[in-house]
């Protein structure tokens, strides 16, 4: 019994580090059901797993982006044009998939209080002064509080400063890239064991009982973001590459999207996300641009987020609205989640802005904030799975698609 269990032992860690992450899953549901203490005990695994993440993110992406661009070939492509009109067109597409479905099943809300102490952007110019500002952050304080905006914006200004510089200059920041990457990939050996601390935690913490009440609202948002990941997605991709989407839509979510479910951060799967795309074997001229700004402005699930609650506290409200006033909320949704990373408390606090298009009173549309903080442990971990498996999707299919043209 105990070679058989060795044996079992001895397979699972010489697996694919997918099966890991799913032997670590329900290692930590089943510890949550029978052992709960111990299992909020073990919380700081997931927190370490997190936090190494999330320290090495900004300096991964400053190097990454400095040295790609600094060692870049002359005439170059970056395909950076399309991913980015990918990146907006899915944000857009999600928020029109949201609202088809919120016509469908309109949801009523129980609004509740509890999100009192916070303070929403006044408007979409708030939203994008607030952007703009984050261009010209002190290079240190963006990289101290993970502003990724400003870390792409002073990569790409060293980056082009040593385009010209000595090859032995280059060849220094490309020795750090290859170095930092390392260190990614050894803390990403280490996912299985900290989604293992995460998942345990978060069961045993809520067994998702409070999210009972809201099932409604939940299946919409859920079915909406997973009909943004298995078909509009999909559909975009087959446009871009001519050939069955599919293995490259699963193989996404299957090594971002499980890992950022369980995370919750687009800043932590940032380092997920790059090392995905090496595998895939991708330009690294690209991906190192495209993927901290999909983190920053491919914001699906965003969008969908800030469309359902918002057509939710209309519905509620017995306020009723026309086509073109929710293609209008589509569009405002889609500008608003591209902000959403630039405003504390993300998609959510982005809700009171959508309710204004419908007159919503500011107390009202906070309440339904605070159902948000409610669904929170479901709704943020999927729209952080969306979200982070569609930046490299799109940069897949973007690269995919310049390589073919050019064949």
């Amino acid at each position: 019994m105990s070679n058989n269990s060795s044996s079992l032992l001895a397979r699972v860690a010489n697996s694919s580090l997918v099966l890991q992450i799913l032997v670590g899953i329900v290692a930590g549901i089943l510890l949550a059901t029978f052992a709960p203490q111990t299992a909020l005990s073990i919380s700081f695994f997931g927190e370490l797993f997190v936090g190494a993440l999330k320290a090495i993110a900004p300096i991964l992406v400053f190097i990454l982006v400095a040295s790609s661009i600094a060692n870049q070939k002359k005439n170059a492509k970056t395909n950076m044009k399309p991913i980015v009109v990918l990146y907006l067109f899915g944000t857009f597409a999600a928020a029109v998939v949201a609202v088809a479905l919120s016509f469908l099943f309109p949801t009523n809300l129980v609004l509740v209080t509890g999100a009192a102490g916070t303070t929403p952007p006044e408007g979409i110019l708030e939203v994008i002064h607030t952007l703009l500002f984050q261009l010209v952050d002190n290079p240190v304080n963006a990289l101290m509080t993970g502003n990724y905006i400003g870390i792409l914006a002073w990569g790409v200004g060293l980056g082009l400063s040593l385009h010209h510089a000595s090859d032995s200059t280059k060849q220094l920041f490309a020795d750090v890239s290859h170095g930092i990457s390392q260190m990614v990939r050894f803390i990403i050996r280490l996912a299985p064991i900290g989604i293992f601390g995460l998942v345990a935690a978060t069961f045993a913490k809520s067994g998702f009982e409070s999210l009972a009440g809201y099932a409604h609202l939940l299946a919409v948002l859920l079915s909406a973001m997973a009909i943004m990941a298995l078909v509009v997605n999909p559909l975009i991709v087959f446009y871009k590459i001519r050939r069955n989407p599919y293995p490259l839509v699963f193989q996404c979510l299957r090594e971002s999207g499980m890992t950022a479910f369980f995370t919750r951060s687009s800043a932590a799967n940032i380092p997920v996300n790059m090392a995905l795309c090496e595998k895939l074997k991708l330009h690294e001229d690209t991906y190192s641009v495209s993927i901290p700004l999909g983190a920053t402005i491919n914001m699906g699930g965003a969008a969908i987020t800030i469309t359902i609650l918002t057509l939710a506290a209309v519905h509620t409200m017995g306020i009723e609205i026309d086509i073109m006033t929710a293609l209008l909320l589509s569009i405002v949704a889609a500008v608003s989640a591209c902000g959403a990373s630039g405003v504390a408390g993300g998609s959510l606090l982005l809700i009171p802005l959508a309710c204004s298009l419908f007159g919503i009173d500011n107390s009202i549309a906070m309440q339904v904030v605070a159902v948000g903080f409610i669904i929170g442990v479901i709704q943020d971990a999927a729209e952080t799975a969306l979200n982070s498996s569609t930046d490299v999707v799109f940069t897949a299919a973007a690269c995919e698609a310049a390589e073919r043209n050019q064949a």
